[in-house]
């Protein structure tokens, strides 16, 4: 298990043009991949929405005005009292419905853990699943509109972590105008690990930050980041900027909005809201 674990962990058993969604697993540079063609990209990135199905209405809604929705990890709730095999039957139907709208890029977290994977680590399988074309998860990347997603699994022990490391790494060549990486938990060094009592810091994405300086990072996991005493929504790295939405109750999940046009990330906390420039 991770070091730097939190939460509970489940045993083993005017819009912008549509536009084209090339995905790939593993990445090989050479003149054989089409340079992308830039549009302006709208983002609406949330995290830890753990199976609050309302939040889950409210994000199929809210879809109809974006181009990529971003789902940063922990999509269901190991302690629900619903199963798990059942709530991923529930959330591939809501990723479903979002890809029918827009591009889903969702990455796990350690509430959707549901077994070992080929490595013998936990990984989340019924993620991996999702039969969709718009789809993008753990351990691909996709190109739109000049962006480049790169979504990370939660990694249970060092064979994942090996496997991200070198994702990412490959990931990495001939990025294009904007990288963005999709990966749960926040990396030390940020104030985005502060949860108003203790700090639960990644170093191991800290130090791929620092290697491969990706522009975005979309991060979660830690709920109370954004209201915390010394914490917040955004953070910079380097010249990497990292984002957290946060999660609250109410009819509307915190969440952030990314215009690429604009270059402007703009962050609504239910009880706060606020816009910074990217880059």
């Amino acid at each position: 298990m991770r070091p730097d674990y939190r939460g509970d962990r489940l045993p083993c058993p005017p819009r912008t043009p549509r536009i084209a969604f090339p995905r790939f697993r593993g990445y090989a540079p050479g003149p054989s991949l089409p340079v992308p063609y830039i549009h302006p990209v709208r983002i609406l990135s949330v995290s830890d929405l753990h199976y609050r199905l309302p939040h889950y209405d409210w994000l199929v809604k809210a879809a109809d005005d974006v181009d990529v929705v971003v789902l940063a990890g922990d999509l269901a709730d190991v302690v629900s009292p619903v199963p798990l095999d059942v709530q991923s039957v529930v959330l591939t139907a809501y990723l479903t419905s979002l890809a029918d709208k827009a591009l889903v890029v969702a990455s796990s977290g350690n509430h959707d853990l549901d077994g070992p994977g080929a490595t013998g680590e936990q990984e989340a399988g019924w993620l991996q699943r999702v039969e969709h074309e718009r789809v993008v998860v753990d351990r691909a990347s996709v190109d739109t509109g000049g962006v480049r997603f790169t979504v990370c699994p939660w990694w249970d022990g060092p064979l994942t972590r090996d496997e991200v490391g070198a994702q990412l790494a490959e990931a990495a060549a001939d990025r294009p105008d904007l990288w963005v990486w999709v990966y749960h938990s926040p990396p030390a060094g940020t104030v985005l690990v502060r949860d108003g009592r203790r700090e639960f810091p990644d170093h191991d994405l800290a130090a791929w930050i620092e290697e491969l300086q990706p522009d975005v990072v979309i991060s979660g996991h830690i709920h109370q980041a954004p209201w915390a005493k010394g914490g917040s929504w955004h953070a910079r790295l380097g010249r990497t900027q990292v984002f957290n939405a946060g999660k609250q109750i109410g009819p509307v999940p915190p969440h952030i909005t990314f215009d690429t046009e604009a270059r402007t990330a703009h962050w609504f906390g239910v009880f706060d809201s606020e816009t910074i420039a990217l880059g």
